[in-house]
């Protein structure tokens, strides 16, 4: 046990510390070695989808440079790796004919990670759908069910020897909320809310019967999960009804949209869609076929929670939620999101009380605005400030009983930050698109401060004051080959 800021902190010995990433918005490589395309691939073609025109294509090139990347990561102290697969890649027509020189590039990640003693966690799908599949109709398409087990059984067969943990969809909130509702993300479709919950019902069982087939592909044992957002809302007092309002409120469905936890989780967990969700979408609601909600509701061993912020709630009239707003000049990422570092204690709180899972949080991070330097380096005090912060209230959620188990940083590198382009940087390390140069910033060797030394380190601001080790410079993408 150690204390900050008069808490009581204490990550477990077992924590897992690690950054995240996924395949499109760093592997570039878009038709390399018999890769398909993808809707992502499509969508950037679409004018004035992306930031100025932004694309996949190259990204960070992760693809030519991963064994230098991940020497880098090893160089950091990172101790976990969570990187998803690229559908296509894998399949290039989403099912059929497997694409070796594709999956074998997962292979040979996956070895490397461990050669390096860090530990891979793989995401099987972060949004990039097949463009073939999208053809026939995508996730409208009942079939997706099957044609998304076909590809776990291909990816878990090759690689569930050596990978322990499984998160099967990130966000179904997004890809379906913005790429199917909005059109904002790919594959750009504004549907009726009707269909969207069609395509919604076919995720959750394409969910579970990932599942499925991964713990009849792996010889041993695994730990599976998956990785939806975290809607928050926190309470403005500590007060019981504050409290129980806030519980509330993150756990209802009061709008038609996307944006909720329980729609998504009470099928996952429980069993069943929420009574508030099935009420306010009324015909809306997907028709239920016999065997679809036990396909959904699969035994997980972990919930996976991608939070970055949240809202703030009070107990109006008949305890009620009520809108608590931000204050005038609330601190904000460059992404306009505000800084509420409140949300891990409550996010993993409250999803701890109602599913009954322990907790990983799967990404959480910050955009920042990041140069290198005249002194050849990148500092960003911003995103250490940010990190403790929210690291401190994690720590808070463990003390006070909640099981959290690890923490990935959003996100290991500088990205394609979907409709953003990129213009967004999320990294610990920040990447040269002209030159792929990759320099770590100020936040890299603090956090691998705290890896270190699990989380006392924490007990100092290291780093807010410029006490990061000096010792750090750019990495070359040829330089660690």
């Amino acid at each position: 046990m150690f204390a900050a800021e008069g808490l009581e902190m204490e990550f477990p010995k077992s924590f897992t510390w690690g950054a995240a990433s996924s395949a499109y918005q760093i592997e570039g490589a878009a038709a390399a070695d018999g890769k398909g395309p993808s809707v992502w691939d499509a969508f950037c073609t679409k004018p004035g989808a992306i930031f100025e025109k932004h694309h996949g294509n190259v990204a960070c090139d992760h693809y030519h440079h991963m064994a230098q990347d991940v020497a880098m990561m090893s160089a950091l102290g990172l101790r976990a790796y969570r990187f998803s697969i690229s559908w296509p890649r894998v399949l290039p027509l989403g099912v059929g004919a497997i694409n070796e020189k594709g999956l074998s590039f997962y292979d040979r990640l996956v070895d490397e990670l461990l050669d390096n003693d860090i530990e891979p966690w793989v995401t099987l799908f972060h949004w990039d759908f097949p463009q073939e599949l999208y053809l026939k109709g995508g996730w409208l398409n009942r079939a997706s069910v099957e044609w998304f087990g076909e590809y776990a059984t291909a990816v878990a067969s090759r690689l569930g020897d050596r990978v322990k943990n499984w998160i099967t969809i990130n966000e179904p909130q997004i890809f379906l909320g913005l790429g199917h509702h909005t059109g904002t993300h790919a594959p750009g479709l504004k549907l009726a809310m009707r269909d969207v919950l069609l395509a919604g019902h076919h995720v959750l069982m394409a969910h579970g019967k990932a599942v499925q087939a991964i713990r009849a592909a792996t010889p041993t044992p695994v730990r599976i999960g998956w990785a939806p957002c975290g809607k928050v809302d926190a309470p403005s007092t500590n007060g019981i009804a504050d409290v129980e309002a806030a519980f509330r409120s993150t756990m209802s469905v009061t709008q038609k949209d996307c944006w909720n936890n329980t729609w998504w989780a009470d099928p996952v967990c429980l069993g069943m869609y929420p009574e508030d969700g099935v009420t306010l979408f009324g015909t809306d609601v997907p028709k239920v076929k016999g065997g679809d909600m036990e396909l959904m509701k699969q035994p997980l061993d972990f919930y996976g929670l991608n939070i970055y912020s949240c809202g703030r709630v009070k107990a109006g009239k008949n305890g009620q939620p009520e809108t608590v707003p931000n204050p005038p000049g609330t601190a904000q990422t460059s992404f306009r999101w505000p800084i509420t570092p409140e949300c891990l204690y409550w996010g993993s709180k409250f999803v701890n009380e109602r599913y009954r899972l322990p907790i990983v949080i799967t990404e959480n991070g910050m955009s920042n605005l990041d140069w290198v330097m005249s002194d050849g380096k990148v500092h960003d005090p911003q995103r250490i400030d940010y990190t403790r912060r929210h690291l401190i209230e994690l720590s808070r959620a463990i003390t006070d009983g909640v099981d959290v188990r690890g923490y990935f940083h959003w996100s290991i590198m500088d990205n394609f930050e979907w409709a953003e382009g990129y213009r967004e940087r999320f990294g610990l390390v920040h990447v040269d698109y002209a030159t792929l140069e990759r320099t770590p910033k100020d936040s890299a060797y603090w956090y691998g401060d705290v890896i270190r030394t699990n989380g006392k380190s924490l007990l100092s601001h290291g780093g807010t004051n410029g006490s990061v080790d000096a010792s750090h410079r750019p990495f070359a993408v040829e330089e660690l080959a």
